[in-house]
């Protein structure tokens, strides 16, 4: 694909977030969703073979059944209420399917089948892209319509995502299917308390993205697809996979580094809501993803034997500058913790 053309989807894929991000009217809103999701499937199916045309395939089939939910409970709202700018509809029937194509969107349980998929199937730019920067129109409709979604099935999705995205990335040994699972844990924690607090669950996702763009351009520059090939980076770049595993254990949640911020903003505020049980729930299921994040810093920096081999520290004498490009984005994702007190006070 030649450099125009994906300079035209790019722009697209970016022009229709941005639609969607400043636009109060819900034909603009659904139309800055349409771009978006036809603009990403090129995308995906950049280098061209079976795996990433059937990974297009289920993604477009999945985004156009939520588009076309979408699409009908903006006609219903418009009908019911008579004018297309958002309001705040006591329907149940409305918010209901609007809620079910923004959890679609969102690839949250029990509509999740398709993120592990699709994201398989793509290489790991375009992965990356999928996981990030798909996530954003979607969140901010539900951000914009938080009094009026069904917060009972916001609730049970939530706690699902949570326990399913722990659960299925145990037995997983490549990497974007785990990165995957990561992203239905960490929607399910921005689902959770996006009734109580809308900003904190922007804050969340602004972790969480600068997180896993981390990891993604760490394991594309060393090619890095199945927890085996993460193994052999230590052997000759030690200072990557430290990169790589300070950032899974951020993304894991485990203080007092980056990524434990966010749920610890969410509990305080789920406990000033008079919401224990939910908190304390979702505190367990997140060990799940700590546990397969340990697993994978036990399996490539614990279990090395002893070497003399020269080509074992061959990085002490290379310019490796890997580490000096993820340098800032490594200090952002695992070392901000100190800051979290500002949000506490600003919200």
């Amino acid at each position: 694909m030649n450099i125009t053309l994906m300079s035209i989807i790019y722009t697209t894929l970016i022009m229709g977030t941005l639609i969607t991000l400043t636009s109060s009217h819900w034909l603009l809103m659904w139309a800055g969703l349409e771009l978006s999701m036809l603009s990403i499937i090129p995308i995906l199916m950049n280098k061209t073979n079976p795996r990433s045309t059937e990974a297009a395939t289920k993604y477009f089939l999945t985004q156009a059944t939520a588009s076309m939910m979408l699409l009908l409970s903006i006609i219903m709202t418009m009908v019911y209420s008579g004018q297309w700018s958002i309001i705040y509809s006591n329907n149940q029937v409305i918010t209901l399917i609007l809620s079910l194509s923004l959890i679609m969107k969102l690839g949250l349980a029990p509509f999740h089948f398709w993120v592990m998929e699709v994201t398989q199937g793509t290489p790991l730019l375009q992965g990356m892209i999928l996981l990030t920067w798909q996530k954003i129109a979607p969140l901010t409709i539900l951000i914009q319509i938080f009094p009026t979604i069904n917060l009972p099935l916001i609730m049970t999705s939530a706690l699902l995502s949570t326990l399913l995205g722990g659960w299925g990335g145990l037995n997983q040994t490549q990497l974007r299917k785990i990165m995957a699972y990561s992203s239905i844990s960490h929607m399910g924690w921005m689902m959770v308390i996006i009734n109580f607090n809308p900003s904190t669950s922007l804050f969340n996702l602004i972790i969480y993205i600068m997180l896993t763009v981390s990891l993604f351009i760490t394991f594309y520059m060393n090619n890095n697809l199945t927890t085996l090939s993460l193994s052999h980076v230590w052997s000759t770049a030690p200072p990557i996979i430290i990169i790589i595993l300070m950032n899974l254990l951020s993304l894991g949640g485990l203080p007092p580094l980056t990524g434990f911020s966010p749920k610890w903003v969410i509990i305080q505020e789920l406990v000033k809501n008079n919401n224990i049980i939910t908190p304390t729930t979702m505190t367990i299921m997140a060990l799940l993803n700590l546990y397969f994040y340990m697993r994978l810093m036990y399996s490539t920096t614990l279990t090395l034997f002893p070497s003399t081999n020269n080509s074992k520290t061959k990085w002490y004498f290379n310019n490796n500058k890997m580490s000096t490009i993820l340098s800032p984005l490594t200090i952002m994702s695992t070392m901000t913790l100190p800051l979290t007190p500002l949000l506490i006070t600003l919200n």
